[in-house]
């Protein structure tokens, strides 16, 4: 059965609020169509959208409590803006904020309708036991989080920040939490072998150390030891001093590790070690092109280095050398004499052999140390310098670069500056040289080695006797 639609009285038209007459379609003041006015809907339970007043006397609502855990029996932590320090959006303090939710009571016992009666619904679940009204804290930011937790553990085996001591070491030598560039395996290297030690520093001015060293021990047919201490020196208007001299201390090691347990005599065996090292650094300059491009802001010239070396064998001390490291003799009595037993390759030596200027001159002279003998393809002839001597006393021989000796340039203040037990401690000994040197300005890379030498004394004489 269908039904009837009655058309609802108005008191006035809503076009021109004139009361229409009984019975009207049309307002006769406007012409409005009052059948187009929407029937009135049917009356509905309303809800009241705050809690109203309890009575004088009356229990508060109590709402149910919810279960503390989850279905998987893990509590869900809620976090409330007052559990941290902050403000609102307003700039108050959120601990006001939350003594001000706790409502004072109304005139009739229950508590005065809140201010802001308007809240979103991203909360905790209504009925719970955390259910106050606070809203959840947002989930801690993915990058902060995985960025903490990277910092925190290092990948097992990685380097860690030598800075914050917490980051790790990208491929680049970069720290991932601090960004600090972390030192390089050569900017300071340190080797002790038995009674033989070496340290390498890349000093205070430098951004690299261009410096390298070897030592290593081995046995003469006879079964008696051999000691061998290599220090190298990049030439740095060159390409690639680095692996120039690199190179060159690892070629002469192996030249020599090979020949004396052969029964190569020491001398001749040092003279083969210098040849192999200046080829192992020739062959750097045929690598191609490619090799060179992080070192475009030199000019392309072939790598080059200095060496110096020392043997000890037997009864013998040889030291060979091509450019302008050296090697001092001190004595273990520091009353007997010292000795510097080479000559450098350089234009200040060049001027006082040829009697044009005595020795102070020399080195005061802005050309004191250009080098006039080197390894590498474009020096102008090899000339390996050998030389043997027979200490009569125990003492120590002192391997070093320039680095060290602009600080100690005599052999006087070489002995001065090293330590009284360093020939029982050879580590402790280098490392002191280094630090003197450090202390002293650091301007260039440093590097020294020292080999203690124990004989027994046979009397009165020079420190060494050259055979």
């Amino acid at each position: 059965m269908s039904q009837s639609h009655q058309q609802p009285a108005l008191s006035k038209c809503p076009g021109c609020d004139e009361p229409p007459a009984a019975g009207d379609l049309f307002c006769g003041a406007c012409g409005y169509d009052l059948s187009a006015v929407p029937a009135r809907p049917g009356d509905r339970p309303t809800m009241a959208i705050t809690v109203p007043p309890a009575a004088s006397g009356s229990e508060a609502v109590r709402w149910p409590a919810a279960a503390e855990t989850d279905s998987s029996d893990v509590p869900a932590p809620v976090h409330r803006p007052s559990d941290l320090p902050g403000t609102d959006s307003g700039g108050r303090p959120l601990a006001e904020q939350e003594q001000e939710q706790v409502q004072e009571p109304g005139p009739l016992g229950g508590p005065e309708p809140s201010a802001v009666p308007v809240r979103h619904d991203d909360r905790a679940e209504p009925g719970g036991a955390e259910h106050s009204g606070d809203f959840a804290l947002a989930a801690p930011d993915p990058r902060t989080a995985e960025h903490t937790a990277a910092a925190a553990a290092p990948a097992a085996g990685g380097k860690v920040c030598v800075a914050c001591r917490s980051g790790r070491v990208d491929p680049d030598g970069y720290c991932e939490n601090c960004g600090h560039a972390q030192p390089r395996e050569r900017d300071h290297m340190e080797q002790e072998l038995g009674s033989v030690a070496a340290v390498s520093d890349r000093g205070l001015r430098h951004h690299r150390n261009e410096d390298s060293f070897a030592v290593s021990s081995t046995a003469l047919p006879d079964g008696s030891p051999a000691v061998v201490a290599i220090v190298c020196d990049g030439v740095s208007s060159a390409s690639r001093p680095d692996e120039a001299s690199a190179a060159a201390a690892n070629a002469a090691n192996e030249s020599l590790l090979a020949s004396l347990p052969r029964g190569t005599h020491p001398q001749q065996a040092m003279h083969e070690a210098i040849v192999a090292a200046s080829e192992a650094v020739n062959a750097l300059a045929q690598e191609p092109a490619g090799a060179m491009e992080h070192d475009a802001h030199r000019h392309q010239n072939a790598p080059a280095c200095t060496l110096v070396g020392a043997v000890m064998a037997g009864e013998l001390l040889i030291v060979g050398w091509v450019g302008d490291s050296r090697v001092y003799w001190v004595p273990e009595d520091r009353s007997r004499p010292t000795a510097r037993l080479t000559e450098d390759d350089s234009w200040a030596a060049q001027m006082v052999a040829a009697g044009l200027m005595n020795e102070a001159e020399a080195y005061a002279d802005e050309r004191a140390h250009a080098i006039t003998g080197w390894l590498g393809a474009d020096a102008y002839e090899l000339e390996p310098h050998t030389a043997a001597f027979k200490p009569d006393r125990p003492g120590l021989v002192v391997v070093c670069t320039d680095g060290l000796w602009n600080y100690a340039e005599s052999a006087e203040e070489m002995a001065a500056a090293v330590p009284a037990d360093a020939q029982e401690h050879p580590l402790r000994g280098a490392q002191v040289l280094v630090g003197h040197a450090l202390d002293g300005g650091g301007h260039d890379n440093v590097t020294v080695a020292l080999l203690p030498f124990a004989v027994r004394p046979q009397g009165a004489g020079s420190a060494c006797e050259t055979v």
